[in-house]
């Protein structure tokens, strides 16, 4: 079967057509693949999770004598979620979860006690 002559510049031209609708689409279209699809939903999940377990580990913070949150704010900010985790204010959170929802407890924990230091 021979192919007709106007045939093969059309089927090139959807070749390269095809080529560059999926470099346009990746490079500007914001197009992800499955991967990276999935890795954006596992950040998403734990960003909303962290969200809203961190004013209960505050809250529990709170209810802790004042000795408590002196010497959190004396810890080093890398440690203070070891403090956190030790004091159990995140003892609720599953352990997938614990270390960032501790980190978040600690920062804000401090920012409010530096903040009513900064009132007085």
């Amino acid at each position: 079967m021979k192919i007709p002559v106007q045939v093969t510049p059309a089927a090139w031209g959807v070749v390269g057509g095809a080529i560059a609708a999926i470099i346009i689409g990746f490079t500007w279209g914001g197009w992800v693949t499955g991967g990276t699809s999935e890795k954006n939903a596992r950040e998403a999940a734990q960003t909303a999770v962290v969200q809203a377990l961190v004013p209960h580990c505050v809250a529990k913070a709170e209810q802790q004598p004042e000795q408590q949150l002196i010497l959190l704010k004396k810890e080093n900010s890398y440690s203070r979620h070891d403090f956190v985790v030790k004091a159990g204010w995140v003892s609720n959170v599953a352990e997938e979860y614990r270390r960032h929802v501790a980190e978040s407890c600690a920062s804000a924990i401090v920012a409010a006690a530096d903040a009513a230091a900064a009132k007085k």
